[in-house]
């Protein structure tokens, strides 16, 4: 009840900014709807922060590197110097690459961790995405790639493809990120509602020596979900990446992580449908602070010549006042 209702303020305040908005020249609407739909990619990562916290109580950090490895491997598939497959052969075999990463580094790395404090298996998850990060830069180079998205914006005939909302050309790939996320986000709020397997995984997170003794596997439990976080990751790539325009190490981290992270703190590390709500929220207000900081101005000169950066200041703003005022997030509960 209380997801619903909070997700129904949010669509209000949204849609009433679009409507205050509407046929103002260089008004908010583009930007808004620009920032729902980068919302949706940051929701989708999210979602998979908010998996892992849910079943080991830990922060992932390195989730953003499972895109970007997921990215690499459709591009060197796809691309027509290298593999030459098609896009959707390629986007099994990056889904395919990412899930044994994720298995792979939860067999050797985390589960020996199972029973470490928690603040070990935090740190060791930042290893392993500078650890990535080497990787991909050793093996795939620091120069910038473009990877083409699953619907060009323009097809072969010069006809565009794109869709007008709200003053704003939307690509169909951002409507596709918008989409995937919407599904994600229903699946694993029924599979953690009512499968025996989510509740097993939510059990395993409260009380690990309890499941054992009930007969729940917990290394099972543990591969599951580094396994679905990877998915989530690698998904959330192969959509963002191409909007990009330039694909390189650590691009997920560098632009992703945080806006994620804050939209899973925003909507509560316990929370599912919060993932997906904060994340619309954080590319809500990136968005709108980014027209803001051109729009507005102070002594004549405008806000972004005062403060650069200035969208990625509010992100930051906006998970300290959640720190300090509800830690536990718009629909997370005290843990």
């Amino acid at each position: 009840m209380r997801s619903a209702i909070v997700t129904g303020i949010v669509a209000a305040l949204i849609g009433l900014v679009l409507v205050l908005g509407g046929g103002a020249e260089n008004g908010p609407n583009p930007f808004v709807t620009l920032g729902v739909l980068n919302g949706a990619i940051y929701g989708l990562v999210a979602l998979g922060l908010v998996l892992v916290y849910k079943g080991t109580r830990v922060f992932n950090f390195a989730q953003g590197e499972f895109g970007t490895l997921a990215a690499f491997f459709l591009f060197f598939s796809i691309d027509s110097e290298y593999g030459g497959l098609p896009y959707p052969v390629g986007i099994a075999i990056a889904l395919t690459g990412v899930l044994l990463i994720g298995l792979a580094m939860e067999r050797v790395i985390i589960r020996p961790l199972i029973n470490a404090p928690r603040v070990t298996v935090l740190v060791t998850t930042i290893a392993m995405a500078l650890f990535l990060v080497g990787v991909e830069i050793l093996a795939f180079k620091a120069e910038p790639r473009s990877l083409s998205p699953m619907i060009q914006a323009i097809d072969q005939a010069g006809d565009v493809n794109t869709i007008q909302i709200f003053d704003l050309a939307v690509e169909p790939q951002r409507l596709i990120g918008l989409g995937v996320l919407a599904a994600f986000g229903v699946l694993l709020a029924f599979f953690f509602s009512r499968t025996d397997l989510g509740l097993a995984v939510l059990a395993t997170s409260q009380d690990s020596f309890a499941t054992r003794v009930v007969g729940i596997g917990v290394e099972r439990m543990s591969r599951f979900i580094w396994a679905t976080a990877a998915l989530l990751g690698a998904v959330a790539g192969i959509l963002y990446v191409p909007l990009t325009g330039a694909l390189t190490p650590a691009v997920m981290t560098q632009n992703i992580l945080i806006p994620a992270f804050t939209g899973a703190v925003l909507g509560g590390m316990t929370s599912l449908p919060g993932a997906f709500v904060g994340g619309v929220v954080i590319g809500f207000v990136q968005a709108v602070s980014l027209w803001a900081a051109g729009a507005w101005r102070v002594g004549g000169r405008a806000i972004q010549e005062i403060v650069p950066g200035s969208e990625q200041l509010a992100i930051l703003v906006v998970l300290l006042v959640v720190l300090l005022a509800r830690p536990q997030g718009l629909l997370g509960r005290e843990t």
